[in-house]
């Protein structure tokens, strides 16, 4: 059967994200098809879990945590994967899928998977995702010059303009034709995304452990192309006010806590759902987020959207089944003070924030 979504990444988020979509959607018929899986790595450690993700049956997912004020949990198997294939094995295929059957490309290469090295075209094959992705459609240009929507999944922000560029800059030395560049900027549709669900572990050979809430925003355009309908698929005009939501509720209250439990000496392996039973930092939060952070969001229009965000926040730091280690958020802490706490105030500055701006050191 034709895969009309090809995916490049293995990653147990887009396991239990994208692909659990997909899958529920195919149920209904409200998906445009199945999905070819691409290692891009070769990772060794990996190859279990390329064949895995294609058993008949599907692979399994476990939803964990709390929805709607009680506990959850269940298993789904998802079976919207029905070919996968490594560039460094299957190349000559990847190129035959890529250029015949996709409609759709979805990728999550991780925090360094838009770099491209000095040695990238050290082999027939590039090394970087880039790379590949650029050799792939240049071939599909060539064979069809077919539309094409790409979906980035990773956590950049509007990254499908940065994938877009990257692309660009690649294409102006490696493949200079001016009607190429055109294709790529007129008929490859590069779709601005966000995504929001914590898959807290794998599961071997493939599979995840994820919690109830999931989101994925794509940023509207002429000539989009999804890959299929779900309540958790947003088709919005303007991707900027979800990315605020996470990154000054939900990104924002991570900051807020890792700060409480470094200033206060707390348990080195506390984890968040643990702070929060202790009352007086709840309501600490709370008060934050009710005095100074609504407030903000309502400045710009948005009470609605960040009132519901806080009570879907606040049931996801709950979670009985998921253990967020304090110590882990807090890496990186001054980093995230600036980007979460200051920049919200430089957004919202008529609106006062003194515990905000007490906990990121301005006066």
């Amino acid at each position: 059967m034709p895969t009309p979504i090809v995916q490049f990444g293995t990653s147990r988020f887009l396991q239990a994200h994208a692909d659990f979509f997909i899958s529920e959607a195919l149920e209904k018929g409200e998906a445009l098809g199945p999905i070819t899986v691409v290692q891009t790595t070769g990772s060794p450690e990996r190859a279990g879990r390329l064949a895995a993700l294609t058993v008949p049956g599907g692979y399994p997912v476990i939803v964990r945590g709390r929805q709607d004020g009680r506990d959850i949990e269940r298993e789904q198997r998802v079976t919207s994967v029905t070919r996968a294939l490594s560039t460094v094995s299957d190349w000559d295929e990847v190129q035959r899928v890529f250029r015949e059957e996709a409609d759709v490309v979805l990728s999550n290469t991780g925090d360094t998977g838009y770099e491209v090295g000095h040695n990238d075209r050290a082999g027939p094959v590039p090394a970087s995702f880039p790379g590949k992705l650029l050799a792939l459609l240049h071939d599909r240009f060539q064979a069809n010059s077919r539309k094409l929507t790409v979906l980035p999944c990773e956590l950049v922000s509007r990254n499908g303009d940065v994938l877009k560029q990257r692309i660009l800059d690649l294409q102006a030395d490696r493949y200079p034709e001016s009607e190429f560049r055109e294709w790529l900027q007129a008929d490859v549709l590069w779709a601005n995304t966000l995504v929001d669900r914590i898959v807290s572990e794998p599961i071997e050979p493939a599979g995840a452990v994820a919690e109830p809430y999931a989101l994925w925003a794509i940023e509207n355009q002429p000539g989009l192309t999804v890959p299929c309908r779900h309540p958790a698929i947003h088709i919005v005009d303007d991707l900027a006010p979800y990315e605020k939501l996470k990154l000054h509720i939900l990104n924002l209250g991570h900051t807020v806590l890792a700060d409480f439990w470094m200033k206060e000496n707390r348990p080195a392996d506390e984890t968040v759902k643990a702070m929060l039973r202790d009352a007086s930092i709840r309501q600490r939060l709370l008060s934050i987020y009710e005095a100074e952070v609504i407030p903000g969001f309502a400045a710009k229009g948005l009470r609605g959207e960040a009132e519901a965000y806080v009570a879907a926040t606040v049931e996801r730091f709950d979670n009985p089944f998921l253990d967020h280690r304090m110590r882990d958020i807090a890496n990186h802490h001054a980093e995230k003070l600036v980007r979460r706490l200051i920049d919200f105030h430089a957004w919202t500055p008529d609106v006062p924030k003194p515990g905000l701006l007490e906990i990121a050191g301005v006066q």
